[in-house]
């Protein structure tokens, strides 16, 4: 009977040529790739696959152990497939030294040419666990991405779908598929625009607290009760309760002349119960009266069991009426006790007190609204002056007389995006002077370039400007000008932009206008050296331009 399990052969083939090698081994049926020719002798006779735990029979030929067991089980006396003889399975033996040189034939690992490793086949497995062009599976739940070993740790830190990553409002990790799903429906502190269109954002979590204050929310005018059914926004309620008090006055006064309508009418039912009560008491004393004549009459008399029926009934008579009479008593004292009106008419007066006081606060109000418009526009007026010697006193503090500007340009991204989007293409520095009454100058930057330097570089400019001695001074301006973008650094590479001024250019003739037209530089520095982070020329959002006007030859008045 053919044995089903390999471990069986340990009591079949018994005979061992050499020491067992258990601690290496390789799965068989594998394509390898060996360094060297596989010797037919290490090739089994049967399957020619490379011998996985090699049996020898007793002529001589080596098999697998799985291929010496099918021969068994297919054949009731199996034979040698190489010279067909008889196997006799007690000569078969294990071959551990074949197995020892098998185990020891070198390989390629199977990732070749990536991996150039070559592992003896024993050690092939082992190699594979390690091998850092393996394929092998993301470890992230719900990845099924074959990865390379070596590229496991990027994969999992930066491009898998199912790795875990820190919401950036509320701090908890969620995978990231995930994370857009976390931050719209369960995360508190993600920022939600207000429902009411008020362009506030707020944390999901404080949504309904900012509800109950948003000012764009609809709510209920105060006077609803009173009659007024107007819905408007809470930041116009004051306008609206402002706008319409006349008529929220009028509205209360009409309430308040239904309630008393109400309170008449009820004086009235009160009136009609207490002539009733007063009917019922005057009956009652009728049927005393006719009680005492009765015990009068028959006092003495023999036919005293008439006179006591009589009697009984008049007695239930007079309890049901004594009954009726405490109901209505009871009544008219609840009903006074509701209609006193005491508080409501109080209620009302001082209405009418807020009314009239509102009507006097509303004339001061026009007065005090007339004199604040007069003293707002003597304010504005005092301002504007204020700001224009504030900026007089700023321009001589500020001004130089030696023929040099030192410009220092703050706010440098957002006055780069105000020139990108066409709002203020260029900004203009203080004047500076060459001497105390010499030539009137200042510098003029277009931060987004202009003529062949838009869009791509800072253009640079120098302008003469009209001067209070330009009369006493030579024309046209010829002194050599020179242009500078500093570096903050402190090692002086500076950006440097030499001319002349041509006395043939109108730029340099004397000014009819406030200015001349400028003249410079278009492509005075590349907005990519200039904003390159290797570079100094810019430090918190700021940067320095440097005009030198040289003044040899240049006669001083």
């Amino acid at each position: 009977m053919a044995c089903d399990e390999p471990a069986a052969l340990s009591g079949i083939f018994t005979r061992q040529n050499s020491a067992s090698t258990n601690s290496l081994d390789f799965e068989p049926d594998a394509d390898y790739k060996f360094v060297e020719s596989l010797e037919e002798r290490y090739k089994c006779a049967y399957c020619h696959l490379v011998l996985h735990n090699p049996h020898q029979t007793g002529c001589g030929h080596r098999f697998c152990q799985q291929c010496i067991l099918s021969l068994r089980e297919l054949n009731a006396v199996p034979t040698c497939p190489v010279d067909k003889e008889t196997i006799k399975m007690h000569e078969v033996f294990k071959d551990n030294c074949c197995k020892r040189e098998v185990l020891n034939l070198h390989v390629f690992c199977k990732n070749f040419p990536d991996c150039n490793s070559k592992v003896i086949l024993g050690r092939y497995q082992e190699h594979l666990q390690q091998c850092l062009f393996e394929c092998m599976q993301c470890t992230n739940d719900g990845c099924r991405d074959q990865i390379l070993r070596k590229d496991l740790k990027e994969h999992l830190s930066h491009h898998c779908k199912f790795r875990e990553e820190m919401c950036q409002y509320c701090n908890t990790y969620v995978v990231l598929i995930n994370i857009k799903n976390h931050e719209e429906n369960d995360c508190p502190d993600y920022p939600v625009p207000c429902l009411q269109n008020c362009s506030q954002i707020v944390l999901k979590k404080e949504i309904e607290k900012h509800h109950a204050v948003c000012p764009e929310a609809e709510v209920d005018c105060p006077y609803k009760q009173y009659g007024c059914h107007v819905k408007v926004k809470r930041g116009k309620l004051a306008e609206h309760e402002n706008s319409a008090l006349r008529e929220h006055m009028l509205q209360i006064l009409d309430k308040n002349s239904q309630l008393e309508e109400q309170i008449s009418d009820l004086y009235k039912s009160l009136e009609c119960k207490e002539i009733k009560i007063q009917q019922l008491a005057d009956a009652i004393k009728k049927c005393e009266k006719e009680f005492r004549q009765y015990t009068q009459l028959f006092g003495n008399n023999s036919n005293l069991m008439v006179s006591t029926q009589a009697l009984a009934s008049h007695l239930d008579k007079s309890a049901r009426l004594e009954s009726q009479v405490k109901q209505l008593i009871q009544m008219a004292n609840q009903q006074q006790s509701k209609l006193d009106l005491r508080p409501l008419f109080d209620t009302i007066e001082n209405v009418k007190q807020k009314i009239a006081l509102m009507e006097t606060y509303d004339q001061r109000l026009v007065v005090l609204e007339d004199q604040s418009s007069k003293h707002d526009l003597q304010i504005n007026i005092h301002k504007a002056q204020l700001n224009k010697n504030e900026e007089r006193f700023k321009l001589l503090e500020g001004t130089c007389y030696n023929g040099k500007l030192i410009w220092k340009i703050t706010d440098y991204k957002m006055k780069k995006k105000e020139a990108v989007e066409g709002r203020v293409l260029s900004i203009a520095s203080q004047p500076f002077y060459t001497s105390r009454c010499g030539y009137r100058l200042c510098a003029r930057a277009y931060l987004n370039g202009d003529g062949s330097g838009k869009g791509t570089h800072i253009s640079l400019y120098f302008v003469v400007m009209r001067g209070e001695f330009d009369s006493l001074l030579l024309w046209p301006f010829k002194q050599k000008v020179t242009l500078m973008l500093l570096d903050q650094s402190g090692k002086k590479n500076h950006i440097v932009e030499v001319f002349r001024a041509d006395p043939n250019s109108s730029s340099f003739k004397r000014p009819d206008g406030e200015m001349n037209i400028a003249s410079g530089c278009p492509r005075f520095v590349p907005h990519a050296v200039l904003e390159n982070t290797k570079n100094t020329y810019i430090r918190d959002d700021t940067l320095f331009l440097k005009v030198v006007v040289d003044l040899t030859d240049l006669e001083e008045l």
